[in-house]
């Protein structure tokens, strides 16, 4: 492994990344079949300037290099976006037959399909979560828009204009997927991830996920993921969707989050209650809205005599399982519930108003790296 270099990244946030990028490393490699991981051996990695350019496979010298620029600017859904890349290349030029093969060529892609990797993912080629943006623009231009103005209404102090446009833009959300299923085999699908890997999460955090897959046409899997502040690999949620349901799935879940934040701080205003109560609250407020978002849909239905809407994308399905074949299911025993706070949480979560701010310029409280690693573990 290089040795970081002190006058750019702080020191140990620099050494926390490299470390990272070897871990995620390895744990790619134990995916592969036992043929192709025989031949992989762990490469030097390293952090450099490199102008447009994301990442580099130097064979010379077995060494990985991401860009500056990305480990700065972007989260760790777009590095290792960026190394799975990198891998590809490394795994295409140890194959028999990749000798006196173009960059990106036959076995190139080849070696991406072995590690899910993105074969577009180097060069000048948009980082991750510009893709998203372009994307989501590209795919539903008329329809954002229209979603946009809905959610813009939303914020109107009128409560029943408010509740009213909010109702709307979901039902368009719903329309516009059913006759995507219905009438468009051909499109494609994108993953990031939701929050910040972490060793644990919060109960809410379970719940939260499961709200996205049932009402806004996304699927999540529980990911490893290097923790930067801890050193060690974590877990994160990554949703997989087209590129405008993941876009508005990550708004939702940034927006909801925050109103937990928000709402929290008016109900524990003498700060006597404990996080276990703060869990409790944001369980119900989740549980909350999900029971608002299924009446509402109900009520849509009805009205338009239009079937509910089916949870699952058969071709989103697919690509989940192209993406993870060894996915594996658990289930989350849930903790003895404090019935006044869970309910008082609940109160508010079906006067939760999802509001504009899904934008041109892509979604809003992206995670970034942290400020360094934390020296408690």
């Amino acid at each position: 492994m290089n040795t970081p270099d002190p006058r750019s990244l702080n020191a140990s946030l620099e050494r926390a990344i490299l470390l990272g990028l070897a871990a995620e490393w390895k744990a790619a490699a134990e995916e592969l079949p036992d043929r192709w991981r025989r031949l992989m051996r762990i490469p030097l990695f390293s952090i450099r300037d490199m102008g447009a350019r994301l990442g580099q496979w130097h064979p010379g010298r077995t060494e990985i290099a991401v860009s500056r620029r990305l480990v700065e600017q972007h989260p760790w859904d777009a590095v290792k976006d960026v190394l799975l890349h990198e891998m590809a290349h490394q795994l295409a030029h140890q194959m028999p037959d990749g000798v006196g093969e173009p960059p990106h060529g036959r076995v190139f892609h080849r070696a991406c399909r072995l590690l899910r990797a993105d074969p577009r993912a180097s060069g000048s080629y948009p980082i991750l979560q510009e893709r998203i943006s372009a994307g989501s623009v590209q795919e539903n231009d008329r329809l954002l828009l229209r979603i946009r103005k809905l959610l813009a209404l939303a914020t109107s102090k009128n409560r029943f204009e408010a509740e009213a446009a909010m109702k709307k833009a979901h039902a368009l959300i719903r329309k516009y997927n059913v006759d995507l299923q219905r009438n468009d085999d051909t499109r494609s699908f994108v993953s990031i991830f939701l929050g910040s890997p972490a060793l644990r999460h919060f109960r809410e955090v379970y719940h939260m996920a499961g709200l996205l897959q049932e009402y806004y046409f996304v699927q999540g899997i529980w990911v490893s993921a290097w923790v930067l502040e801890k050193e060690r690999m974590g877990r994160v949620l990554e949703i997989s969707g087209t590129c405008a349901n993941v876009q508005m799935a990550e708004y939702v879940h940034d927006f909801v989050h925050r109103f937990i934040e928000a709402e929290w701080r008016r109900y524990n205003r003498s700060g006597a209650l404990n996080r276990y109560r703060k869990t409790v609250f944001a369980v119900g407020v989740v549980e909350g809205f999900r029971e608002k978002l299924a009446a509402d849909q109900a009520g849509s239905s009805r009205v338009e005599s239009r079937a509910l809407v089916p949870l699952t994308d058969p071709l989103l399905t697919r690509y989940v399982r192209q993406r993870y074949p060894r996915i594996r299911s658990f289930q989350r025993t849930e903790s003895q519930q404090d019935p006044g706070v869970i309910e008082d949480g609940r109160r508010r979560g079906r006067r939760l108003v999802i509001t504009k701010g899904v934008e041109d310029g892509g979604t809003v409280g992206r995670p970034r790296l942290p400020a360094g690693p934390s020296k408690s573990r």
